[in-house]
Protein backbone atom coordinates (compact mmCIF):
# COMPACT_ATOMS: atom_id res chain seq x y z
CA UNK A 1 0.00 0.00 0.00
CA UNK A 2 1.08 3.54 -1.11
CA UNK A 3 2.25 5.93 1.36
CA UNK A 4 -0.88 8.30 -0.70
CA UNK A 5 -3.64 5.31 -0.13
CA UNK A 6 -2.31 4.83 3.79
CA UNK A 7 -3.11 8.66 4.47
CA UNK A 8 -6.20 8.57 2.46
CA UNK A 9 -7.43 5.49 4.28
CA UNK A 10 -6.12 7.86 7.40
CA UNK A 11 -8.04 10.82 6.76
CA UNK A 12 -11.10 8.57 6.15
CA UNK A 13 -10.95 7.03 9.35
CA UNK A 14 -10.45 10.73 10.66
CA UNK A 15 -13.57 11.99 8.77
CA UNK A 16 -15.96 8.91 9.62
CA UNK A 17 -15.50 8.99 13.20
CA UNK A 18 -16.35 12.47 12.79
CA UNK A 19 -19.12 11.90 10.90
CA UNK A 20 -20.88 10.00 13.10
CA UNK A 21 -20.01 11.67 15.98
CA UNK A 22 -21.41 14.57 14.46
CA UNK A 23 -17.97 16.68 15.19
CA UNK A 24 -15.50 18.78 13.53
CA UNK A 25 -13.00 16.83 11.71
CA UNK A 26 -10.06 18.94 12.67
CA UNK A 27 -10.87 18.42 16.54
CA UNK A 28 -10.89 14.98 15.53
CA UNK A 29 -7.70 15.89 14.31
CA UNK A 30 -5.90 16.91 17.17
CA UNK A 31 -7.13 14.42 19.17
CA UNK A 32 -6.07 11.66 17.28
CA UNK A 33 -2.32 13.71 16.42
CA UNK A 34 -2.44 13.33 20.45
CA UNK A 35 -2.18 9.46 20.72
CA UNK A 36 -1.43 8.50 16.94
CA UNK A 37 1.61 5.85 16.48
CA UNK A 38 2.44 6.17 14.26
CA UNK A 39 2.21 9.79 13.50
CA UNK A 40 -0.81 11.24 11.40
CA UNK A 41 1.04 12.54 8.01
CA UNK A 42 0.75 15.92 6.27
CA UNK A 43 -1.01 14.60 3.49
CA UNK A 44 -3.82 13.35 5.68
CA UNK A 45 -4.33 16.43 7.33
CA UNK A 46 -4.36 18.39 3.98
CA UNK A 47 -7.39 15.90 2.76
CA UNK A 48 -9.18 16.61 6.44
CA UNK A 49 -8.92 20.63 6.30
CA UNK A 50 -9.32 20.26 2.97
CA UNK A 51 -12.42 18.48 2.90
CA UNK A 52 -13.63 20.66 5.48
CA UNK A 53 -12.73 23.94 4.36
CA UNK A 54 -15.12 23.10 0.83
CA UNK A 55 -17.64 20.88 3.00
CA UNK A 56 -20.66 22.55 1.36
CA UNK A 57 -19.50 22.66 -2.05
CA UNK A 58 -18.29 18.99 -1.72
CA UNK A 59 -21.65 17.83 -0.47
CA UNK A 60 -23.75 19.86 -2.81
CA UNK A 61 -21.91 18.01 -5.37
CA UNK A 62 -22.84 15.25 -3.83
CA UNK A 63 -26.16 15.50 -3.34
CA UNK A 64 -26.16 16.33 -6.84
CA UNK A 65 -24.88 13.73 -8.79
CA UNK A 66 -25.51 10.42 -6.46
CA UNK A 67 -28.91 10.08 -8.66
CA UNK A 68 -31.01 8.92 -6.19
CA UNK A 69 -29.13 8.62 -2.68
CA UNK A 70 -29.65 11.23 -0.23
CA UNK A 71 -26.54 12.50 1.87
CA UNK A 72 -27.56 11.26 4.98
CA UNK A 73 -28.79 8.05 3.68
CA UNK A 74 -25.37 7.09 2.12
CA UNK A 75 -23.49 4.67 3.86
CA UNK A 76 -20.99 7.26 5.51
CA UNK A 77 -17.54 5.00 4.55
CA UNK A 78 -19.18 5.99 0.99
CA UNK A 79 -19.77 9.63 1.81
CA UNK A 80 -16.59 10.48 2.91
CA UNK A 81 -14.76 8.70 0.12
CA UNK A 82 -16.69 10.65 -1.89
CA UNK A 83 -15.27 13.77 0.27
CA UNK A 84 -12.25 12.92 -0.81
CA UNK A 85 -12.51 12.14 -3.81
CA UNK A 86 -14.27 15.28 -4.82
CA UNK A 87 -11.39 17.52 -2.77
CA UNK A 88 -8.60 15.77 -4.74
CA UNK A 89 -10.50 16.47 -8.00
CA UNK A 90 -11.45 19.41 -8.00
CA UNK A 91 -8.43 21.39 -5.13
CA UNK A 92 -5.73 19.24 -5.33
CA UNK A 93 -3.43 20.02 -8.00
CA UNK A 94 -0.85 16.82 -7.50
CA UNK A 95 -3.39 13.86 -8.21
CA UNK A 96 -4.32 13.20 -11.38
CA UNK A 97 -7.89 12.32 -12.11
CA UNK A 98 -7.47 8.68 -12.82
CA UNK A 99 -5.17 8.31 -9.70
CA UNK A 100 -8.01 10.36 -7.14
CA UNK A 101 -10.92 8.32 -8.81
CA UNK A 102 -9.25 4.39 -8.37
CA UNK A 103 -8.33 5.03 -4.98
CA UNK A 104 -11.75 6.14 -3.77
CA UNK A 105 -13.03 3.58 -5.42
CA UNK A 106 -10.14 0.85 -3.66
CA UNK A 107 -10.78 1.99 -0.56
CA UNK A 108 -14.68 1.70 -0.64
CA UNK A 109 -14.37 -2.17 -2.45
CA UNK A 110 -11.76 -2.82 0.07
CA UNK A 111 -14.45 -1.05 3.52
CA UNK A 112 -17.79 -0.64 2.27
CA UNK A 113 -20.30 -2.89 0.56
CA UNK A 114 -20.29 -4.88 -2.76
CA UNK A 115 -21.86 -2.11 -4.41
CA UNK A 116 -20.06 1.11 -2.97
CA UNK A 117 -17.21 0.56 -5.61
CA UNK A 118 -19.94 1.31 -8.50
CA UNK A 119 -21.38 3.95 -7.27
CA UNK A 120 -18.25 5.55 -5.83
CA UNK A 121 -17.14 5.33 -9.46
CA UNK A 122 -20.04 7.05 -11.07
CA UNK A 123 -20.22 9.60 -8.89
CA UNK A 124 -17.11 11.13 -9.31
CA UNK A 125 -17.10 9.88 -12.95
CA UNK A 126 -19.65 12.14 -13.54
CA UNK A 127 -17.63 14.99 -11.26
CA UNK A 128 -14.55 14.63 -13.27
CA UNK A 129 -16.35 14.69 -16.80
CA UNK A 130 -18.10 18.12 -15.64
CA UNK A 131 -14.32 19.52 -14.25
CA UNK A 132 -13.09 18.35 -17.74
CA UNK A 133 -15.68 20.26 -19.28
CA UNK A 134 -15.05 23.53 -16.67
CA UNK A 135 -18.86 23.10 -15.93
CA UNK A 136 -18.44 23.10 -11.96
Amino acid sequence: MSARTKARKRALDILFESDLRNTDPEEVLIARREQADPPIGAYSEELIVGVQTNRVRIDDLIATYSQGWDLDRMPPVDRNLLRIGIFELLWSQEVPTAVAIDEAVELARTLSTEESSSFVNGVLGRIAKLKDKSAL
